[in-house]
């Protein structure tokens, strides 16, 4: 058993959204690592971060992420720095389905973090700093990681999400599916 479709991407590209809407078309469920994972601690990712590190929550990123690439038949949308663990990306690349990566520029990523309320609550600036002032370093740092592990790459920058929900569909229908075919282009 393993994930219908894995999105992958940055914060606030849509993966969650997309994952709803895209659950829903294709009747099947859909889980948000972020959500098993504050679930698991009953704590938000951020406060985790605060209390315990970044490397406790990455370390339990990939346990989660293992476990649910183990026992999910469905939409799964992933963190946004779970690409960072390369053991994540071989678990992506072997078992996370079709491979989805949700793409936006660091303008249209900020715009997004500074008009969500919650960025504070579920999106902690992983440097120490301000959410909105990392974003244009982990982008030049995760974007090779996240097209390391992607079958298709889709911009959601000018898109709403049931226009990207609707192109991942369709890309999914018609991908080539015969092991050693070409990865399709965005």
């Amino acid at each position: 058993m393993m994930p219908i479709i894995t999105l992958i991407g940055y914060r606030c590209t849509g993966k969650s959204t997309v994952a709803a809407i895209l659950s829903a078309a294709m009747n099947c469920p859909w889980v948000d690592t972020d959500s098993v994972l504050e679930e698991r601690f009953g704590c938000s990712i951020a406060s985790m971060v605060r209390s315990r590190g970044e490397a406790f929550f990455r370390e339990e990123e990939s346990a989660v992420l293992e476990t649910v690439l183990a026992s999910f038949s469905g939409v799964l949308a992933t963190g946004g720095g779970v690409v960072l663990q390369p053991r994540n990306r071989d678990l992506l690349r072997t078992r996370g389905g079709a491979v989805v990566w949700l793409a936006a520029p660091a303008d249209v990523v900020r715009l997004r973090l500074a008009s969500d309320p919650m960025t504070s609550v579920r999106r902690p600036a992983l440097n120490g700093t301000d959410p909105l002032a990392e974003v244009d370093a982990a982008l030049i740092a995760r974007d090779p990681l996240y097209q390391e592990c992607a079958d298709f790459i889709i911009d959601t920058a000018e898109q709403t999400a049931e226009d990207v929900a609707q192109k991942v569909a369709i890309w999914f229908d018609s991908r080539p599916t015969r092991p050693g075919s070409q990865r399709p282009s965005p």
